[in-house]
């Protein structure tokens, strides 16, 4: 898994600054990833022996993640500047002249405060499990903060600022050999997202509830 994660992690890394067809690195890093945690956290246990090529494999996947968040955040932000550069062609109203002599003077529309966000974590198990260990991103970008051999239920909660294009949730688990683990994300009190592993798997959950979001 550290040398499965590790190809996919250089080969996404290499696709992800290619504007438009860097969009196929996004499975890519992400997937490598997983495998190459998985292949450390092993290599760690004394499982595997590619303990260096696991840990290249994280960090060639990461580097790729966040080269594909900027080309994203990039292309959000021309996207938004085009729109606000079009005209926009003024309101008549009957009986008003132009100058609106005859009119109150216009009024600009109210702008409406952006929102936060409140967004909880959670990972539950069953059977007895326990979480080798947590990640989970704190700043709706790709700050993350980690947790190692965690007894369950777990939960945590962030606040996030709302009226951002790109605001990314991610949640990402590995079971502790034992029974299953379930990770849920919820905002503002909903559910969105919620993944589930066996045994040593890794269950992952992740969405974008910005603007650009689905």
């Amino acid at each position: 898994m550290g040398t499965a994660g590790f190809v996919l992690g250089l080969v996404g890394l290499l696709f992800s600054p290619i504007p438009f067809v860097g969009v196929i690195a996004w499975p890519l890093v992400i997937v490598g990833l997983i495998l190459a945690a998985i292949g450390f956290s092993r290599a760690r246990s004394g499982v595997a022996t590619n303990k260096g090529l696991a840990l290249a494999g994280v960090v060639l996947s990461a580097l790729g993640l966040i080269v594909c968040i900027l080309w994203t955040v990039a292309f959000s932000k021309a996207v938004v500047d085009a729109a606000n550069t079009l005209p926009t062609a003024p309101i008549s109203v009957p009986g008003a002249s132009p100058g609106n002599e005859a009119g109150a003077p216009p009024q600009e529309p109210a702008k409406q405060a952006a929102g936060e966000h409140t967004v909880v974590y959670r990972v539950t198990g069953t059977g007895g499990a326990k979480a080798g260990n947590i990640t989970y991103t704190t700043d709706g970008m790709t700050t993350s903060s980690q947790e190692a051999n965690v007894k369950l239920p777990w939960e945590k909660t962030i606040k996030l600022p709302g009226g951002e294009a790109l605001q990314m949730v991610s949640i990402l688990a590995q079971g502790g050999g034992k029974g299953a683990i379930k990770v849920t994300i919820e905002v503002d009190g909903k559910l969105i997202k919620e993944a589930s592993a066996e045994g040593y798997g890794v269950a992952q959950a992740n969405d974008n509830i910005g603007a650009l979001g689905n």
